[in-house]
């Protein structure tokens, strides 16, 4: 098992009260947290991505967690999901995907309890205070409009060369004053 070398964890909440002067009621909430951590194939060329594919199943199972708990409803409750990763400069994009894809994706779908469809994701390569946004979409029906929004976090310290951001979104109630309804 890899050891998962956490530096700092980041927790994001956002809630919509008010939208065009019209109250949100219940308000629409986000949760992302961000998790900071070692990458252990920074600087150098890597065949096997094997031990960042465990790593992504920790942190995972992390940051589903305490997303739940900032949440501070029933798992059953979160409706939207999405992910994403920053990937310091002494790394390489792949370790995002492995960190991202294989692995993460059951923690974090036992802490909602489901989630039939996958979570989007975004990745990127940057330095210090680099900005991810990640889309994020229904956990059951990808295809529910009211839930197609984006996420964005940013870590002014984060992630040096050597390190990996690792971003998680859950949210509750979908867009402000969602309206929008597909074309018949």
């Amino acid at each position: 098992m890899a050891d998962l070398r956490l530096r700092k964890l980041v927790i994001q909440l956002e809630e919509t009260h008010t939208e065009m002067g019209r109250a949100v009621d219940p308000p629409s909430r986000k949760v992302t947290v961000a998790a900071v951590i070692a990458n252990p194939c920074a600087g150098q060329y890597v065949e096997d991505l094997s031990v960042l594919v465990d790593l992504g199943a920790q942190v995972a199972e992390l940051l589903a967690a305490r997303g739940v708990a900032a949440l501070g409803v029933a798992p059953d409750d979160v409706t939207s999901y999405g992910k994403g990763a920053i990937v310091g400069t002494a790394g390489e994009l792949e370790h995002a995907a492995a960190l991202l894809h294989p692995r993460f994706g059951a923690p974090v779908r036992r802490a909602v309890h489901k989630g039939d469809d996958i979570i989007p994701s975004t990745k990127k390569v940057g330095g210090p205070g680099s900005t991810i946004v990640m889309p994020v979409t229904n956990k059951n029906r990808i295809w529910n409009f009211d839930d197609m929004d984006a996420a964005e976090i940013t870590v002014p310290d984060s992630p040096r060369p050597d390190e990996v951001l690792v971003a998680l979104v859950l949210g509750i109630g979908g867009r402000p004053l969602h309206r929008v309804q597909p074309v018949k």
